[in-house]
């Protein structure tokens, strides 16, 4: 089954988020080679595609696990989570129905 994972950032965090960005992305290369990561990005914290400065309000992951609990525990090892990016996740199943 898909989860969402939703990740809100805490204040002033860009600077972490940008000195772990490089072992956040390789575990999202690894669900993708995997055939289990339907989407991921992050949220501008503004209305541009490069927010520079203002940074992220969050991000979405969207990927295939064995469980709730298995969605849950890739979650909370993200290293955002470790650097203190993020300020609350929420892992959530989901539906995929469109596009087909």
């Amino acid at each position: 089954m898909f989860y969402a994972i939703v990740a809100a950032d805490r204040p002033d965090s860009l600077a972490a988020r940008l000195a772990a960005r490089a072992p956040h992305r390789e575990r999202l290369r690894l669900l993708q080679e995997a055939g289990r990561l339907l989407l991921a990005g992050p949220f501008p914290a503004i209305d541009a595609a490069d927010p520079g400065p203002a940074g992220f309000s969050g991000s979405l992951i969207v990927a295939e696990f064995a469980s709730l609990d298995a969605a849950t525990d890739w979650a909370n090892a993200d290293p955002y989570v470790a650097a203190g990016v993020y300020a609350t996740v929420s892992v959530k199943p989901f539906l995929k129905t469109l596009p087909a």
